[in-house]
């Protein structure tokens, strides 16, 4: 699997300096932590999930969670359970038949409800539980985390690769008197189990009802200072350079369109001098569709160093995959600052001549993009992440 595979041959030529390379499960982890994208939630009641995986109807999608948590009803959940063992088993038939293959595949994960569920699934899936890359674990905590990534430690092999994806959203976490001292606690736990820990996440949607708050299409996640507060403090924690996790942004709720009340975030003067008045045309269909707020939030977790994102509706994968490309002056960039001799040179000038590379301080980012640069691609200079937006998807 890889990004942009609804682009024709001749338009990744036309666009990228580097093209994107291809990745599965079975990728380096450090690497693979990179490699989620758009991370597409669907609830397990969802019928026929086998055949939109196989048949590849979310043009695009890299990585999938199958729900057994929130987005099914309490009462749901043997049903849910049992519908998705039915479409794994389905799915893992046609691998079998070698009809498809693990590289046909999106990153596939379930998010489960607790240690129980886990060892229920894995047990009733048999051979099929190798079409998971791992689990998502809601409300993470340091006082029950453990149990479960033991249990992830110990399904893991090198053969079979097995993570663990935990999400951020408890009370201790978002409450300012308990928040650094469980945020330390998670740390240390998740560092004893690094190798199974691909990627951290945030529950934006669980933090928020604890204060009966829900932002509007309008309005980011960090235009609501109680989640930006609580933000930071994770990217604080959790991306620190000498021992840095992949933290993912935080779910966008929003896909349909409905009556504005703030004026849009995409302004038409960089838009109409690229594109001219079809770009405005093109402005215009996607403030419609309420993606002005949502491009604004990826660029805004991009800014502070996150990757990817959580989605619930398959018309946002193009949107952050685009804007997560690497540019081709960052990469330049990037590449003299991780080539640049050890010692011989503190500040070396950009190609670009317009700001001052220096090795120790920008060593970290620049390792970072150029990860990122082998799953996402780098442009072309003179394109922008706007370009890639604008290419209609044909499915």
């Amino acid at each position: 699997m890889e990004f942009f595979t609804y682009l024709f041959d001749n338009e990744i030529e036309q666009l990228f300096y580097q093209k994107p390379k291809s990745f599965n499960k079975f990728t380096n982890r450090e690497l693979l932590s990179y490699g989620l994208g758009a991370t597409l939630y669907m609830p397990a009641t969802r019928p026929n999930i086998y055949q939109e995986i196989l048949s590849r109807k979310h043009e695009g999608l890299t990585s999938l969670v199958i729900d057994l948590e929130d987005a099914i009803g309490d009462n749901e959940v043997g049903a849910a359970e049992k519908l998705l063992i039915e479409e794994l088993l389905r799915l893992f038939r046609e691998l079998d038949k070698k009809f498809i293959s693990m590289d046909d595949l999106p990153l596939i994960f379930i998010r489960i409800r607790n240690l129980e569920q886990l060892k229920r699934v894995k047990e009733q899936l048999g051979d099929a539980f190798q079409l998971l890359t791992g689990v998502v674990l809601p409300k993470f905590s340091a006082e029950k985390g453990e149990n479960l990534l033991k249990e992830i430690r110990d399904i893991h092999t090198n053969h079979q690769p097995f993570y663990a994806m935990p999400i951020l959203e408890t009370s201790k976490v978002i409450q300012k008197e308990t928040r650094m001292e469980e945020l330390m606690k998670i740390k240390s736990l998740m560092d004893k189990y690094r190798d199974n820990i691909l990627n951290v996440r945030i529950g934006a949607t669980d933090f928020s009802g604890l204060y009966g708050i829900r932002r509007s299409a309008d309005t980011t996640v960090y235009d609501i200072e109680v989640l930006r507060d609580c933000i930071t403090d994770i990217i604080n924690v959790f991306q620190r350079w000498d021992s840095p996790y992949v933290i993912s942004g935080p779910v966008w709720e929003y896909f349909s369109a409905k009556t504005r009340m703030l004026k849009p975030w995409l302004r038409a003067s960089p838009i109409r001098e690229r594109f001219g008045e079809e770009g405005v045309k093109w402005q215009a269909k996607l403030i419609d569709q309420n993606l002005d707020g949502f491009i604004r939030e990826i660029l805004m977790d991009i800014a502070n160093g996150l990757t990817g994102k959580t989605i619930i509706h398959p018309s946002h994968i193009k949107a952050v995959h685009a804007l997560n490309v690497i540019s081709y002056e960052e990469y330049i960039d990037a590449y003299n600052i991780v080539q640049a001799p050890t010692g011989e040179k503190g500040v070396i000038k950009s190609d670009f001549e317009n700001k001052m590379n220096e090795i120790k301080p920008h060593y970290y980012w620049a390792r970072k993009i150029i990860l990122k640069s082998q799953l996402y691609g780098v442009l072309h200079e003179g394109f922008t992440n706007i370009d890639l937006i604008k290419k209609e998807v044909y499915v």
